[in-house]
C-alpha cells in the first residue's frame, strides 16, 4: 500500500488490522509513521538508531522490551520511548500478533517501504 497523503488517520485501528512486519504510512521532513506487527515468538530485533528518536505505541498483544540495560513487560496501551543511540529490542511473548505503530524522528526507512516479514526487511538492500 502506498503512503497516505492524509494528515488525520485512524492509526490505532489501522495498526490492529495490520499483519505486515513493517509498513511506512507517512513520511515528513522530520518524522515518519510506521505500522508494525510482530508474530508470536518473534521480535523486532536488537538495534541502535544513531541520530533517530523512536516512540513505539502498542495496540495489541504483549511482550518484553529491552531499552539500554532496562527490561520491562509491555502490553496494549503502553508506549516505549527510545532515545537516539540507545540499544533496544521488543519481543512478542504473548499469544497471537503483537501490533503497534511507531514514529521515527527523523525518518528511518524509505518512504512507502513495506515488508511482510522480518526476513524480508533484513534482505531489503535499502534497509541498514
Amino acid at each position: 500500500m502506498a503512503e497516505r497523503n492524509t494528515l488525520v488517520m485512524p492509526i490505532a485501528k489501522m495498526a490492529r488490522r495490520n499483519d505486515k512486519f513493517r509498513e511506512v504510512v507517512w513520511t515528513g521532513d522530520k518524522t515518519q509513521l510506521v505500522l508494525m506487527a510482530i508474530p508470536e515468538g518473534g521480535e523486532i530485533g536488537g538495534e541502535t538508531h544513531e541520530g533517530h528518536d523512536q516512540l513505539l505505541y502498542f495496540v495489541d498483544g504483549m511482550g518484553k522490551a529491552k531499552i539500554g540495560d532496562d527490561e520491562m513487560e509491555i502490553s496494549a496501551g503502553d508506549v516505549a520511548v527510545v532515545p537516539s543511540g540507545k540499544y533496544h529490542n521488543f519481543k512478542n511473548t504473548g499469544t497471537g500478533m503483537m501490533r503497534l505503530y511507531t514514529t521515527y524522528s527523523p525518518p528511518e526507512h524509505a518512504p512507502g517501504a513495506e515488508h511482510d516479514s522480518k526476513a524480508e526487511a533484513e534482505a531489503d538492500p535499502n534497509e541498514d
